[in-house]
C-alpha cells in the first residue's frame, strides 16, 4: 500500500466518506470521487479498513448489539407516558421515539435509500436469438439482425 493509500485508510475511518477521505489524504478534489471509489475496491485497502474497524470496535467496546440496545433504551424512554400541563397523558418525546424506530428499521433493512441494480450481460448471439424468438412468437418473419 502506498503512503497516500494508507492516509486514505486513516481518513476514511473518520467519517466513512471515500471522496472526503481522498481529498484529506491528498488526492485532487477534482478526481477524489474516482480515487476514493477505486481505493475501496482494492483488496489490501478493504483488509486494512476492516482490521482497523475491528481494532476500534474492541478498543471502544462499541458493537452492533450495544448500539441497538442503546437505541432501544432511548426509544423506550422517549415513549414513556407523562402528563402535560392540562393533565392529558402524552408520550415524552415523539421525535426521539420516531428516530429510534427509524434507526432500528434501517438496521433491519426495512427500507433502503439506495437503489441496487443488477446488470446481466448478454452476448450478441444470445441477444439475436432472443430477438428472433420474440419476432417468431409475434408472427413477424424476415427480421434482419
Amino acid at each position: 500500500m502506498t503512503p497516500k493509500q494508507a492516509a486514505f485508510v486513516d481518513e476514511y475511518l473518520i467519517d466513512l466518506n471515500a471522496t472526503q477521505a481522498a481529498i484529506r489524504a491528498g488526492y485532487s478534489a477534482k478526481t477524489a470521487g474516482s480515487y476514493g471509489n477505486e481505493n475501496l475496491q482494492k483488496p489490501e485497502i478493504q483488509q486494512a479498513i476492516g482490521e482497523r474497524m475491528e481494532e476500534r470496535s474492541k478498543r471502544t467496546e462499541i458493537t452492533q448489539d450495544r448500539v441497538l440496545t442503546d437505541i432501544e433504551l432511548i426509544k423506550q424512554d422517549a415513549m414513556r407516558k407523562a402528563y402535560d400541563k392540562n393533565g392529558n397523558e402524552a408520550m415524552i418525546n415523539h421525535t426521539s421515539a420516531l428516530k429510534a424506530c427509524e434507526l432500528q428499521g434501517r438496521h433491519l433493512q426495512m427500507w433502503n435509500d439506495k437503489v441496487a441494480l443488477t446488470i446481466e450481460t448478454t452476448t450478441d448471439e444470445e441477444l439475436h436469438a432472443r430477438i428472433a424468438d420474440l419476432a417468431r412468437k409475434a408472427g413477424i418473419s424476415g427480421v434482419i439482425i
